[in-house]
């Protein structure tokens, strides 16, 4: 009897750190949408849900599926007011990529590992400006929407990403683990 309490205990543990990475990608995109600026609207918000879709793609991809990326994607569209889609397109795109070359970006250390994401961010930023660009064309005729707010909030997502990693990386350590979840 003992045993089964420690077994569901257990169970409920790894049910909870595996929904970490998710939790991080919602709770961020909540915090970068909050609708109070401290600096009066001059700089964007940075795009912190990014970040958990990239760290958490290399460091336990098990836990990062393209269906968590896309949810976290789709929380940011609703949260951030713009079309909708766009952020989910590109945060799924930007997943694939990472995915895809994650033995290079997992390499990474120092300054490089800031460059590898903000590549990464580049790409994220360079695909939802590209679709908010192809549904201006649809919709207003020859009006492409400016390209500088999409450049500073690429900026100030990078500059944020290097906390929110260190964050990350505790959490990594205290809640979820190195290994492989079993669910």
């Amino acid at each position: 009897m003992a045993l089964e309490r420690v077994a569901g205990h257990g169970t409920a543990l790894r049910i909870v750190s595996a929904a970490v990475p998710f939790l991080c990608g919602l709770v961020f995109s909540f915090f970068a949408n909050i609708p109070v600026s401290l600096t009066s609207g001059q700089v964007p918000p940075p795009l912190l849900a990014l970040v958990p879709v990239y760290f958490w793609c290399l460091v336990r991809p098990d836990l990062m599926t393209p269906a968590v990326t896309f949810a976290i994607g789709l929380a940011e569209d609703v949260l951030s007011g713009g079309p909708p889609g766009v952020w989910t397109l590109a945060f799924v795109l930007t997943y694939v990529l990472v995915a895809r070359q994650r033995d290079s970006f997992a390499s990474l250390s120092g300054l490089a590992a800031v460059l590898g994401f903000a590549s990464a961010a580049a790409i994220c930023c360079a695909v939802a400006w590209c679709t908010v660009a192809f549904l201006a064309l649809l919709t207003q005729g020859a009006h492409l929407p400016p390209i500088g707010p999409m450049v500073s909030e690429l900026v100030i997502t990078v500059i944020f990403y290097a906390p929110t990693a260190l964050l990350m990386g505790w959490l990594h350590r205290r809640l979820v683990g190195p290994l492989r979840s079993d669910i």
